[in-house]
């Protein structure tokens, strides 16, 4: 479960950067919680294309964090955040980022 939620809090970050069959083929695996069998009957491809592109495009989302670090980075501004600001300005904040 927690490599589906960092899935997706990077899917978040990344995602203008992938094609929008790509993103149709992500966006029902992990959000509407559809087999890979129903993905490939609903787009009317094989079962196989849909797998293919799942895999290629986790393999990019963890490639691009380990590039360019964005979904670290939050975290680490957010830690820092908590010590210092009321939950308030916090909310306020994470609403920004």
């Amino acid at each position: 479960m927690d490599r589906v939620v960092y899935l997706n809090n990077l899917y978040d970050y990344y995602k203008d950067l992938f094609t929008d069959k790509q993103k149709m083929y992500f966006e029902s695996y992990y959000w509407d919680n559809l087999s890979l069998s129903e993905i490939a009957f609903n787009y009317e491809v094989s079962r196989n294309a849909v797998y293919n592109q799942l895999k290629i495009m986790e393999e990019k989302l963890v490639e691009l964090e380990s590039i360019l670090h964005l979904y670290e980075r939050k975290n680490k501004v957010v830690e820092i955040l908590m010590d210092v600001v009321d939950d308030h300005v916090l909310t306020q904040i994470k609403g920004l980022l």
